[in-house]
């Protein structure tokens, strides 16, 4: 095996264990990690140790370990380096303020949204259950549809291909011609609903966020529980996803389209 062969399987071993460690618990002994990583105990044990070195996880008794504090501080690097994110902060908390809802802002990464900053309080009513970082499928939620809406047809269908149009819920689209026609209505609406398709019991609206090139970079989404979503939202959502997008350079004529 070359050593480029050797670095790569390295990396994937220790990123298959980060992935492992991630999990809802906490904590993981040793034969977890080696079961979920299809690691031998032995290797496993080895890449534990270095990680720890490091403080990439923490042994917090013998044979059980957790993620570790050098994570949280490179995580936050990356999280104070996301321009829109410091940008649309305050704006998000404006409009959580004039909604009473949370308040989402996510990103596209391949075939998921990720959660980067969210705006809530405990009276919305409406229990968190991603949290920052959480991932998404693109088809089941506001954000991700709206990134499919700006998607080249084909790569439209290569992503239901890959994907299978996974559900989550009954309410779920799972046929490409009825994803392909919401698409439409987005792109015709210039904003995205999720009625209850990622989780029951939530639904949302959500509205682009561009660059200075015209590129969608980003969305923000009002989450609430079913009975009490408002359409009026849209409006001020809207408006709210311009004056980030503006701050960001972008410069639109009465009515842009999205770019991605």
């Amino acid at each position: 095996m070359s050593d480029s062969n050797y670095s790569i399987q390295v990396i994937e071993r220790i990123a298959c264990l980060l992935d492992a460690l991630s999990s809802p618990a906490g904590t993981s002994s040793l034969k977890q990690l080696a079961a979920a990583t299809g690691l031998h105990p032995s290797t496993t044990h080895r890449i534990l140790n270095d990680l720890a070195q490091y403080r990439l996880i923490e042994r917090v008794q013998p044979g059980r370990y957790k993620l570790g504090l050098r994570l949280l501080e490179l995580g936050n690097l990356v999280k104070d380096r996301l321009s829109v994110r410091e940008i649309a902060i305050e704006h998000m908390r404006a409009l959580h303020n004039a909604t009473g809802q949370t308040i989402n802002l996510s990103v596209r990464q391949g075939d998921e949204i990720i959660y980067v900053e969210r705006v809530y309080n405990e009276r919305s009513g409406m229990q968190v259950i991603r949290a920052i970082g959480g991932r998404a499928p693109l088809h089941l939620t506001s954000v991700g549809k709206l990134f499919l809406s700006v998607d080249e047809p084909k790569n439209i269908h290569s992503y239901a291909i890959r994907t299978g149009l996974v559900a989550q819920t009954p309410n779920s689209i799972t046929q490409l011609d009825k994803l392909e026609r919401e698409l439409a209505h987005i792109r015709q609406l210039g904003l995205s609903r999720d009625n209850e398709e990622l989780e029951l019991g939530v639904c949302c609206i959500a509205a682009g966020i561009q660059d200075d090139t015209g590129k969608l970079v980003a969305g923000l989404s009002v989450s609430a529980p079913a009975n009490r979503l408002r359409d009026e939202w849209g409006e001020a959502l809207s408006a709210c996803a311009l004056r980030v997008s503006e701050a960001l350079g972008f410069r639109s004529p009465t009515k842009a389209s999205l770019r991605y």
